[in-house]
């Protein structure tokens, strides 16, 4: 029997797999959460370099904050991931949700950055 561990790690082979296959070159917004922060990044697979990045723990989103690991907070860090890659010149991405299911945390930053300017 696997671990829960071992699941996710097979959950996120899977899904970046299907991303690297549909990407036609789009960076990548990935997401990881622990228990108490969410952090997003935008990554260039091409060039194996994270082009903007923004989470919970950012100083300005900090004070700002409750909690670091609610809906809230996942929906700030969504409207500030996109408003820095709009800022870096970057509209389309492939949504990475890293293995998680998509839902609580994760569809808050996603549709926060839908909201922000972002398209995937």
């Amino acid at each position: 029997m696997q671990t829960s561990k071992q699941l996710l790690n097979r959950r996120r082979q899977r899904v970046r797999s299907a991303i690297r296959r549909t990407a036609n070159g789009r960076p990548r917004l990935s997401v990881f959460r622990s228990g108490k922060h969410i952090y997003a990044q935008v990554i260039d697979d091409a060039q194996g370099r994270t082009l903007v990045a923004a989470s919970s723990v950012d100083g300005s989103l900090k004070s700002k904050l409750k909690r670091g690991a609610d809906k809230a907070a996942a929906a700030e860090v969504g409207k500030l991931v996109a408003e820095r890659a709009v800022a870096a010149g970057i509209k389309e991405v492939v949504f990475d949700r890293s293995g998680y299911l998509f839902h609580g945390r994760v569809k808050a930053l996603a549709d926060a950055a839908r909201e922000g300017g972002l398209t995937f």
